[in-house]
């Protein structure tokens, strides 16, 4: 039981350290690798045509 109290505790330390970092630097977490945007792809779902909400978005912004 004492190595599993360690361990959690050694978990917290670090999970705490990352988070007071996280809000010192106060930078938007994001992907490594640039997520869909690197490989081209303009949309999560795969649907032939975007909903409602996208195309009006869409429009907003000039994109056709």
């Amino acid at each position: 039981m004492a190595i599993f109290t360690i361990t959690f505790l050694f978990f917290i330390l670090v999970i705490c350290a990352m988070a007071v970092g996280y809000i010192f630097k106060k930078k938007a977490i994001k992907g490594s690798c640039g997520g869909l945007s690197a490989l081209g792809i303009e949309k999560v779902c795969d649907c032939d045509t975007p909903c409602d909400r996208r195309k009006a978005m869409m429009a907003k912004q000039g994109i056709e």
